[in-house]
């Protein structure tokens, strides 16, 4: 790839997270992604993320990307200010590390945003995957419930007002229209799709399924519980794997326990790539009963293995990270959850004939493509300070 007519900028992403934090997801592998892709256009790239026991060394990451870690899950947010503003008068760690002050910041807004522009002096992009209405009471108590959405719908809307917004799925854009964010303000970016680099594998003899993804209560695995166990009868051999890692896979495991399919399901904790390759490629049928997400990224992997899901249609992106009766089944309720995992189970044509399908839509959706677009983003952000 020639980037050589590319001016050169030193663009800084806040987000409380990395891949490697245990409660890392598609969120986190999205701003990696799109780190990387930026270099390769001859930017240098930094993120600033938290903390955690369970980070590497610091430092720079194969891809190029800078990696800083800041206080904890609740001081991230003022440590990457007080960073920031020493960029500024050239002080701090972006100055130790020859970094120089950011052209542009990226200010990834997991429902609490970075403030940034209060203290960036820079062009500021307001990275949002999805609007958090609902998650808010499924994870807070009434009071931090309505601080969030306070400071999601109202106060964030007003303080980026200046800024251009990127998100990755029309659902999400027409959620912040609604909040008040001009609409010609947000530019839609939709996850790419890792190649698929291990060989093809065959799938599991009986009847299988997948969820994949972070162990938090938003998520719900509890539907694709309850779905084994009301398929249990019918399906003697029938097995699901929860596949990744978080606080809420305790209550899981009691919850198995008290629907007696404990025997039936099996965590796997953190998988590795080469593990989640052979999950996806080895199961029936993918689950994603989450309540929102913003793109659906595990949709797209398990299509590129040829893997069809089944998901809610209300739940922000993934009504387009796949192809309603084409790569998957997109239901209302709870009872077409399982209706739906039923019928393709049973039907070996029409299931095979999805993730034929599956692997044709996962095609479209490159991580090179993806981080071109943002690239453009980060010229016409950072023209006027070029």
């Amino acid at each position: 790839m020639d980037n050589t007519d590319t001016p050169s900028r030193h663009v800084l992403f806040l987000n409380w997270r990395d891949t490697t934090n245990p409660e890392g997801g598609g969120s986190e592998v999205y701003i990696e992604r799109i780190a990387a892709e930026l270099v390769t256009f001859g930017h240098r790239v930094t993120l600033l993320c938290a903390a955690h026991g369970n980070a590497g060394p610091a430092g720079t990451t194969e891809s190029g990307v800078r990696v800083l870690r800041r206080g904890s899950r609740m001081t991230v947010y003022l440590r990457a200010a007080l960073v920031c503003l020493a960029g500024r008068f050239g002080l701090g760690p972006l100055s130790r590390r020859g970094l120089g002050r950011p052209d542009l910041i990226v200010d990834v807004c997991n429902g609490v945003p970075f403030f940034a522009p209060l203290y960036a002096g820079r062009p500021v992009i307001a990275l949002v995957h999805h609007v958090h209405r609902e998650q808010w009471p499924v994870v807070f108590g009434p009071w931090m419930c309505r601080l969030g959405w306070w400071i999601e719908s109202w106060l964030a809307v007003r303080l980026y007002r200046r800024c251009r917004y990127v998100t990755v799925s029309e659902a999400t854009r027409a959620e912040l229209a609604a909040l008040g964010v001009d609409a010609e303000r947000i530019d839609v970016v939709p996850n790419g799709t890792p190649p698929v680099t291990g060989p093809s594998l065959p799938r599991t003899r009986n009847p299988s399924l997948l969820v994949l993804g972070r162990l938090v209560p938003h998520k719900r695995v509890e539907i694709a519980l309850r779905a084994v166990a009301e398929l249990a009868a019918e399906l003697p051999e029938l097995e699901l794997v929860v596949a990744g890692q978080g606080w809420w896979e305790e209550p899981l495991r009691e919850r198995c326990a008290a629907l007696g399919i404990s025997d039936r399901v099996r965590f796997t904790g953190f998988v590795s790539e080469e593990e989640k390759h052979a999950l996806l490629c080895s199961a029936w049928l993918a689950l994603t009963p989450s309540l929102k997400e913003g793109w659906g990224l595990t949709i797209v992997e398990a299509a590129a293995r040829s893997t069809p899901t089944v998901a809610f249609r209300y739940a922000g992106g993934v009504a387009e990270a796949m192809v309603d009766t084409e790569t998957g089944l997109l239901v209302d309720d709870e009872q077409e959850f399982t209706a739906a995992v039923r019928e393709l189970l049973a039907d070996d044509v029409r299931r095979k004939a999805m993730g034929e399908a599956a692997l044709s839509h996962a095609a479209r959706y490159t991580w090179t493509a993806t981080g071109a677009r943002f690239a453009q983003l980060v010229a016409a952000a950072t023209l006027r300070t070029g």
